[in-house]
């Protein structure tokens, strides 16, 4: 095949890039770099079957030749990007996701979109199934995000029933591992960060909120078993593993020899998600996918990534 992925430099994106090369496939990357970072694709530079287009989604995308899958996953992603890029992260994921949409049409590629766990908000149903649809302020400083998100997948299902594109759809839930930005305002790296340098853990609240974490490579391979399945709405792929974010301090300052201990302050963000946890139920039955890896081993194969980008950077 040959696919587009939106969003290669990023994060997750690139870790698709290296999952379609390693299974032979042709890719495409496009990034603008607002938030993704060459360096995630530096091992990739001279290979074969990769090409990388600096680009901004939201603008006419042209791509010449044949294409058989487009994966959007271009969007600011983290609670600091959304109040610093408020209005960039709406247009990713409206105006990003029409022209996404429209070449994968033009193409006749199937369309894969990155949507969110954020998409149910802070939830009054605990577990979160996809038939849930969510507890979301739209006017608030989440809201950027999540609806951003939600009009996604709207426009998705649009293009499914107007046009019959074939789409599918992901909601992603916490998800960690190498080549996070380190100051991208989420628990993983915040507190990887302040470990190893030997600061106490910044909890907001009292700790009890809880969060579900996903190894980067579970959520590849969902992603992966997602777009050549027949399912053609929303699947969540997560870790049903519920931490609260106290238990979840107190691990990764085990993990790091770090005696910094927790420092408690006020809450941080209005309409911050109190619990969070995937009903994963569908992706089992059709998917045949469940999560593999174990916080602690995903942590001892992401904290070195972490200190050696810190030293990299004369931090530590």
């Amino acid at each position: 095949m040959r696919v587009l992925i939106t969003g290669a430099a990023g994060f997750l994106g690139s870790h698709l890039c290296d999952r379609f090369l390693a299974e032979g496939h042709t890719v495409i990357g496009m990034d603008n770099l607002i938030t993704g970072n060459t360096d995630n694709l530096a091992h990739l530079a001279g290979h074969q079957r990769f090409t990388f287009i600096h680009h901004d989604v939201t603008e006419y995308m042209y791509i010449g030749g044949p294409i058989d899958a487009v994966l959007h996953f271009a969007s600011p992603a983290s609670p600091i990007d959304y109040l610093e890029l408020p209005i960039q992260t709406l247009k990713v994921g409206a105006l990003g996701t029409h022209k996404a949409l429209g070449l994968a049409r033009h193409k006749g590629a199937r369309f894969l979109l990155a949507s969110t766990s954020e998409v149910y908000g802070d939830p009054q149903v605990h577990p979160q199934p996809e038939t849930y649809y969510g507890h979301v302020n739209p006017i608030g400083p989440r809201g950027v995000y999540d609806e951003a998100k939600r009009f996604a997948e709207a426009m998705a299902m649009a293009y499914q029933r107007t046009h019959g594109l074939e789409t599918r759809i992901v909601r992603i839930f916490n998800t960690y591992g190498p080549r996070m930005r380190l100051e991208d305002g989420r628990v993983v790296p915040n507190f990887i960060r302040q470990a190893l340098k030997g600061e106490p853990l910044t909890v907001y609240g009292d700790g009890s909120q809880t969060r579900s974490f996903q190894y980067v490579d579970d959520l590849i391979e969902g992603i992966y078993r997602l777009l050549f399945s027949d399912e053609a709405e929303p699947v969540n792929i997560g870790n049903p593993g519920e931490f609260t974010i106290k238990a979840f301090a107190e691990l990764v300052n085990e993990m790091t020899d770090n005696g910094g201990g927790i420092k408690y302050v006020d809450q941080r963000t209005k309409d911050d998600p109190q619990v969070r946890r995937p009903d994963i139920t569908k992706a089992r039955q059709v998917l045949g996918w469940q999560p593999t890896i174990p916080l602690e081993e995903g942590l001892t194969r992401t904290i070195p990534w972490f200190r050696e980008q810190l030293q990299r950077r004369g931090e530590l």
